[in-house]
């Protein structure tokens, strides 16, 4: 089959059978990738700086205050899944560790109500603080890696032709009050600490219910609890494809029906019941095989995808913005790549396994190289 012509919208490079992993009714075929040393008679595929900077290419395509959608092309799957893997739990944030109860007279239990507050994601640029550590400096709380947060909130009735019941019934979000600690004041002045969204509900009380309490927001990771993911999804899939058959056309009596097969937009039906691909709506089918089940449509179309074009769709719930995280992302995998070199090198000059330098964890971050 050749691919339809109706649009310029997708390279020709990505009709390439050999990027393709195709999609049939009741399993995938060509699934890992064939382009290495070896496989192809006179065809040099060892691994090429050069190359690889020519064929990567990241495009975004949507962004909003929340989320963004980007292209990833050019790379293997294990990249990509790596940069989501840390994504979801390598990229630091703050987040709520340490509560103190003076008061919590709700109906909601202190650990419930502590979990709660844990998960509510704040603004506070993580570049700007430390991580807290087992010794040292950074052992104990002090300005530069603990941001403290007070929550006060009594419920009483509300006066007659108020037009409510009770005053404080709900606390949100929003009720945290910042307690500069040190220079913190200075440091925060153009953003002071608050959580990202103020209309988070962490409980409700009556009259006579009251809460107090302090808390000690603190850096780290995903991976050591989630509260501390700057996302709230990092997924990613790979490019659709659909190649129409010019050899045997959709009847255009089906045109309709063909069309409903796959996700709107998709599908173009023209003068006299023509059928076409956009391929700029391509990108959004969900590659549901449904058309796979229609015998009136058997080998009209091949369905693919692209096994180096993935498309990442992100969701920050943190300080970042979401054009923000890959770039983190990024510097993170930089940070490993770095720590696996200076072993590898260690090796090569023939020390010993206990003489290889290894990378100190301080809150699941690589800080520095340091003896075993």
């Amino acid at each position: 089959m050749s691919p339809s012509s109706s649009s310029n919208a997708l390279p020709q490079s990505a009709y390439n059978s050999r990027r393709h992993v195709g999609i049939h009714a009741e399993r995938i075929s060509d699934v890992s990738s064939t382009e290495y040393p070896g496989h192809y008679p006179n065809e040099d595929h060892s691994w090429n700086l050069d190359v690889f900077k020519r064929n990567l290419r990241v495009k975004v395509h949507r962004l909003s205050q929340r989320s963004i959608e980007f292209d990833l092309v050019g790379v293997d799957a294990s990249i990509a899944n790596a940069f989501r893997r840390i994504l979801i739990a390598e990229v630091p944030t703050l987040a709520i560790e340490h509560v103190y109860v003076w008061n919590n007279t709700s109906v909601i239990h202190d650990e419930i109500l502590a979990q709660r507050l844990g998960l509510v994601p704040l603004n506070v640029d993580p570049a700007l603080m430390e991580y807290r550590t087992p010794t040292g400096i950074n052992a104990s709380p002090n300005d530069r890696n603990t941001i403290v947060f007070q929550l006060k909130a009594e419920c009483s009735r509300a006066p007659r032709g108020s037009g409510k019941e009770y005053i404080n019934d709900e606390v949100k979000s929003g009720d945290l009050v910042w307690v500069p600690q040190g220079e913190q004041e200075v440091v925060f002045a153009d953003k002071p600490p608050a959580p990202t969204n103020k209309n988070i509900v962490l409980a409700k009380m009556r009259p006579g219910q009251e809460i107090d309490m302090e808390l000690h927001a603190t850096k780290n990771v995903g991976k050591e609890h989630a509260k501390w993911s700057p996302v709230a999804t990092a997924s990613y899939r790979l490019h659709p494809l659909i190649i129409l058959n010019p050899e045997k056309p959709i009847p255009p009596h089906l045109a309709k029906k063909f069309a409903s097969c796959f996700s709107p937009g998709v599908v173009k039906i023209g003068k006299n019941n023509k059928v076409s691909i956009d391929e700029q709506g391509m990108r959004n089918d969900s590659v549901s095989r449904e058309v796979l089940r229609h015998e009136e449509f058997a080998g009209c179309v091949e369905l693919k995808r692209i096994r180096d074009w993935f498309i990442f769709s992100v969701e920050s719930e943190g300080p970042y913005e979401p054009e923000r995280l890959l770039p983190e992302a990024v510097k993170i995998m930089r940070e490993k790549i770095a720590s696996i070199r200076v072993a590898a090198e260690a090796l090569l000059a023939g020390g010993d396994a206990e003489d290889i330098p290894v990378a100190r964890k301080i809150g699941g971050k690589d800080i520095e190289m340091v003896d075993s």
